[in-house]
């Protein structure tokens, strides 16, 4: 299935809201915490407008989701405890969370050693 067919069949915010459990129309099924949606965002106040303009986001171990709007058909804005607001997730970016979610994170907490910063 192309990620341009790719469809949520369900989104559940778990019930002690630090995680995103999501069902998709291909069967494949995701729990992404909150901590790694908030330090993965794709707003552009995280990535920057250039991969030199990334920062790193730390100390968000205890974050939780507040709420989530849905943007068009396509994507769902989450709003953390933290006050951010300004990532649209897409379908495709939630489902490349979701199957490399171990690599990325990975390379998070590789990247909060080595600048010396803590979840």
């Amino acid at each position: 299935m192309s990620d341009t067919t790719i469809w949520p069949t369900e989104l559940r915010v778990a019930k002690d809201r630090r995680s995103l459990k999501i069902t998709f129309n291909s069967g494949e099924a995701f729990e992404i915490s909150a901590e790694m949606l908030r330090v993965l965002s794709p707003s552009a106040e995280v990535q920057g407008h250039s991969p030199e303009q990334r920062i790193t986001v730390w100390g968000k171990r205890d974050i939780t989701i507040s709420e989530m709007v849905p943007i068009g058909n396509y994507a769902v804005r989450i709003v953390f405890d933290d006050r951010h607001d300004t990532g649209i997730f897409t379908w495709t970016y939630l489902a490349r969370l979701g199957r490399d979610r171990d690599a990325l994170w990975q390379e998070h907490l590789d990247e909060l050693q080595e600048k010396g910063l803590s979840r």
